[in-house]
């Protein structure tokens, strides 16, 4: 019988999952108060008709849509790898994929180097309204990263 409890790994209990908590919040606190907004405004316009409303609602529903796909990424490290969601994509990584863990000064979010040479931008873990946060993330995904992996680790 299998235990329920997640295996430790350098004192991260998996699996982890990094995300930009506070600008998450913040992209969709807006969105939906854009979207109550809009909707409020457009049945307090008596002069409006119904596509008028449809219009104005639409446009609030579609400007959350894309504040949600704003605060979608999240970086996810399982024992059998590492899930990278970025704006429109996904992508599943084993752990000898992943060369090293990069934040550089400036950097806007994390870039891990992979075994194929190629660079992949981790923006689940950015540093937009919490660099501390993003710095220790980094962090433990390079610590991670270089007790799993085969490659260096360096943030």
């Amino acid at each position: 019988m299998t235990s329920s409890a997640a295996p430790e790994t350098s004192g991260i209990t998996l699996p982890a999952v990094y995300r930009p908590t506070l600008t998450r919040v913040v992209l969709l606190g807006i969105g939906f108060a854009l979207l109550a907004a809009l909707t409020m405004m457009s049945f307090l316009l008596d002069s409006f008709s119904g596509g008028d409303r449809a219009t104005f609602i639409g446009t609030g529903l579609l400007g959350l849509g894309v504040l949600a796909l704003l605060s979608r990424p999240k970086v996810v490290a399982a024992p059998e790898g590492v899930t990278v969601v970025n704006l429109t994509t996904v992508r599943r990584l084993a752990w000898a994929e992943i060369v090293r863990v990069n934040l550089r000064p400036g950097d806007s979010w994390v870039h891990l180097d992979l075994a194929d040479g190629t660079s992949l931008p981790a923006m689940g873990i950015q540093t937009g309204m919490a660099r501390e946060q993003a710095i220790a993330q980094a962090r433990a995904l390079s610590a991670l990263v270089a007790e799993r992996g085969t490659g260096r680790s360096t943030t």
